[in-house]
């Protein structure tokens, strides 16, 4: 038997409606998640040296992976991307006894980023969507625009990281792991709260939190 086109408008819509939505981390467990192993680094490097916090850093991340899969029963991309360059870089930091090789995870990690990012728009297929892991919902011609900022934010951080692990101390490299990436970041991100708001896609309903 035949279905009539609007009945099987009518029946793609449905489903469209009941299909679960992947389940997101409340903001602030996702903070702490984000800000855990960061802030354990910190303290472990004040205490027993770099390469000591090298190994809480990684330990920390497992952790933070561990608590997103129990909760979510899925990783999301960001956090797992971060942590494999983590684990990488802090394993032949450890191995090698090197700190320049985690000195340069950070550049790695955002130049792999802004490379991404950059790399979908050329062939249009915007990538901040799944980093951001349905934070938002905005129009396509909003995610370009937010996409192509982010792009450009994380070269931007990838050439600062490199000016001062090469000019400054481990020390002050350390504090502005710790002290200055967030801070810069959230001005980023908070700068583009007019950009967001002008492209909300408000036909779509924001994700649950747990």
């Amino acid at each position: 038997m035949s279905v009539a086109p609007d009945e099987s408008k009518a029946l793609v819509d449905a489903r469209a409606v009941v299909r679960p939505r992947p389940r997101a981390l409340n903001p602030a467990l996702k903070l702490v998640l984000e800000l855990g192993p960061l802030a354990l680094f910190f303290v472990a490097y004040s205490r027993f040296g770099i390469f000591a916090a090298t190994g809480v850093l990684m330990a920390g991340v497992a952790v933070t992976l561990a608590v997103s899969w129990a909760m979510l029963r899925r990783i999301p991309i960001m956090p797992l991307v971060t942590a494999v360059i983590i684990m990488i870089f802090g394993s032949l930091t450890l191995v090698f006894h090197d700190e320049t090789l985690l000195k340069i995870k950070p550049t790695a990690l955002y130049v792999l980023f802004g490379g991404a990012l950059a790399g979908g728009l050329l062939f249009d297929k915007p990538l901040l969507p799944i980093l951001f892991d349905g934070a938002f919902n905005l129009t396509p011609e909003g995610w370009r625009k937010l996409t192509l900022r982010w792009s450009l934010f994380f070269f931007t951080l990838a050439v600062l990281n490199e000016v001062i692990w090469r000019t400054q101390t481990t020390a002050f490299w350390v504090g502005f792991k710790a002290f200055g990436i967030l801070p810069l970041t959230l001005l980023f991100a908070v700068a583009q709260a007019p950009l967001i708001l002008r492209y909300d896609n408000k036909d779509e309903a924001p994700e649950d939190s747990l």
